[in-house]
């Protein structure tokens, strides 16, 4: 639990699972079926999430086909090894829901031996397990959504770094418009600083750099 907890702490916009957890907690001694059925919610929530965060429409609410579809949003789809890892861990995840619609007082009507027994079905080892991998999903989905997401961040600032605003060249472009000039179409007029930015923005780009190194090498 206290990795989900540490996780669930540097990421803000999963503080509801909290909640899940506490459940979890509360009843895995006492009522696993209840333990069970908080850790199947717990990873439908964290797999819808990651869904919406993708822009993946969900068609209906079948608890197989949204667990699929939020590894499949994160990418693990191919044959590579973290593919069938991700593969794995759906299989054990589907299996917590089947195990969930089994034992769960309220999934369907049960007898009263039915409701006495429930929770006599596994033993220890066995609950320990599926709580341990319950737990080991949710992490691995969330620093899964989490360490994507930090990289399409960072990649967005590098780009914008790299890309220099028009207006904040003041310098190079008055030097390319006193080498090439402007240019008329009509009775509409560009500078050619203004052409070469909006026409062909790598070439400004490489261009200004070396504006920039040739006024550093004087």
């Amino acid at each position: 639990m206290k990795k989900l907890r540490s996780l669930i702490v540097q990421h803000h916009r999963w503080n509801g699972l909290s909640e899940y957890i506490d459940r979890i907690e509360a009843s895995a001694s006492i009522d696993f079926s209840l333990a069970l059925e908080n850790s199947k919610a717990m990873i439908e929530t964290i797999s819808k999430e990651l869904c919406q965060a993708n822009g993946v429409v969900l068609k209906n609410d079948d608890f197989h086909q949204i667990v699929k579809s939020a590894f499949s949003a994160l990418g693990y789809s191919n044959s590579n090894n973290v593919g069938q890892i991700s593969r794995s861990l759906t299989t054990i995840a589907l299996q917590v829901g089947t195990l969930r619609n089994q034992i769960s007082p309220t999934s369907h009507g049960r007898t009263l031996d039915e409701l006495k027994n429930r929770n006599s079905q596994f033993d220890e080892m066995t609950k320990d397990f599926l709580i341990d991998s319950t737990l080991s999903i949710a992490v691995f989905l969330i620093r899964a959504f989490e360490e994507r997401k930090s990289a399409v961040e960072l990649q967005t600032i590098s780009d914008e770094e790299t890309i220099p605003a028009y207006e904040d060249n003041e310098e190079f472009n008055d030097f390319w418009d006193e080498s090439f000039g402007e240019f008329e179409m009509g009775e509409y007029s560009y500078t050619a600083s203004e052409i070469f930015y909006n026409v062909d923005l790598p070439a400004y780009q490489t261009e200004y750099k070396n504006f920039v190194e040739s006024k550093g090498d004087d």
